[in-house]
């Protein structure tokens, strides 16, 4: 009899809160229904997205903001926190923005800054419409780009869920995310051409517990781009490419920079990338420090540079290449990585002459090169790695050239 009335309250309490899911959905906040807005293409979503935010942020208890199914014209939004409590946006419908770069008057395009308990999902999409600003004149050398409006910025957001959503088509990075805390994207989705220049898929920069699990990125530039001040992140099942592959910096291009720590990139697939798993600094310029990182179980697939630590990098020769960085890397670790490579450079380790690299790993590298330019190469300088399991090419054999291959 006991167990049958605990049973009996246990499907109460379940229904009860099925209701009151059900009424909270019943209660979103549609920006269609509600504020008006329209799905032709034309009218601006700026105003009834800002008013149904502002709604919500006043809400003593939590509130959904529905985008219903459909294609909408957003010029451009700043939806900004501190709100009284959390706030769910359902995007379903394709959000699109100007197609003339000319139209924003800051680099950005969709912000939430300063929330709290954040979730946006819904399988909808921001479609970007860069194609026209890729074209631009000197965008290819990246002398222009910064002004370009990114898809969506988070901005010190913490504690939020971003999952099922799409960006295509940025007119510069697809995503950046600052100064947040605990924010997880999931099953995200970026798509642009492979020759769309500064398009990074995410972009993190002083963020502490940032993670990206199952999603799929393409695009013209790094897939995951980590700047200084990331701490925490992990990535885990992503899959890469086209595009420049998953890459730490550049760093040490600018002073005070803050400490990268704690990185771990982990089954991921990188196909026909630029390059694989890899580590930039600046040749001379500033200081900084980069440790507890590790790539592991990674597949690749007609890589450029599967595995690669650059502390020369110098696009462009805007810098003195006789430098050396001076960024300081410990504590690095590669692991289970396997699979083709498309030039002979397999494994680059090129680390600063005067912080030279600590404490590296190299564990079971098993990458095939069988181009016309001769077997694959290991190339290693100013570290002494530890060298454990299968190693193809063998690690560190070959002589590291004069002038090393530029990486972009």
């Amino acid at each position: 009899m006991e167990n049958k009335i605990n049973v009996v309250s246990t499907l109460s309490t379940i229904m009860l809160l099925f209701l009151s899911v059900v009424e909270v959905r019943s209660g979103a906040l549609d920006v269609v229904a509600k504020f008006g807005a329209k799905a032709d293409e034309k009218t601006d979503l700026s105003k009834p997205l800002s008013d149904a935010w502002k709604e919500a942020c006043a809400s003593a208890t939590t509130s959904s903001i529905v985008i219903p199914k459909g294609v909408y014209f957003l010029s451009q939004a700043t939806l900004e926190g501190p709100c009284k409590a959390p706030i769910e946006l359902q995007v379903q419908g394709t959000i699109k923005a100007p197609t003339d770069p000319k139209a924003f008057k800051e680099p950005k395009w969709i912000e939430f800054n300063k929330v709290e308990n954040f979730k946006m999902s819904g399988g909808g999409v921001f479609d970007g419409q860069g194609t026209r600003a890729y074209k631009r004149e000197g965008c290819d050398k990246k002398d222009f780009c910064s002004a370009l409006p990114i898809n969506i910025r988070f901005d010190y957001l913490t504690n939020a869920m971003i999952q099922d959503i799409t960006t295509r088509d940025s007119k510069q990075f697809h995503v950046n995310i600052l100064g947040c805390k605990n924010i997880t994207l999931q099953k995200f989705s970026v798509r642009a051409p492979k020759d769309s220049p500064n398009t990074d898929g995410i972009h993190i920069g002083r963020s502490d517990g940032v993670n990206i699990i199952d999603s799929d990125i393409r695009t013209g530039d790094d897939c995951i781009s980590i700047g200084d001040g990331t701490k925490h992140l992990d990535v885990k099942g992503v899959t890469c490419g086209p595009g420049h592959g998953i890459s730490i910096g550049s760093l040490g291009k600018f002073e005070n920079e803050e400490p990268v720590e704690g990185i771990t990139a982990s089954k991921c697939t990188l196909s026909d990338t630029t390059n694989g798993v890899r580590i930039k600094t600046w040749a001379g310029e500033y200081g900084g420090t980069v440790s507890d990182v590790h790539f592991e179980d990674i597949t690749v697939k007609n890589v450029s540079c599967p595995v690669i630590v650059d502390q020369k990098y110098c696009p462009s020769n805007k810098c003195k290449m006789n430098a050396e960085s001076n960024v300081k890397l410990s504590n690095i670790s590669f692991k289970n990585i396997r699979g083709t490579a498309a030039l002979p450079e397999v494994v680059k380790i090129i680390c600063s002459g005067k912080f030279p690299c600590e404490n590296v790993e190299l564990a079971d590298i098993d990458i095939k090169y069988s181009g016309p330019k001769g077997p694959g190469v290991s190339e290693c300088k100013n570290v002494k790695p530890k060298i454990t399991g299968k190693q193809n090419p063998p690690a560190c054999a070959a002589p590291v050239p004069p002038n090393p291959t530029p990486t972009v």
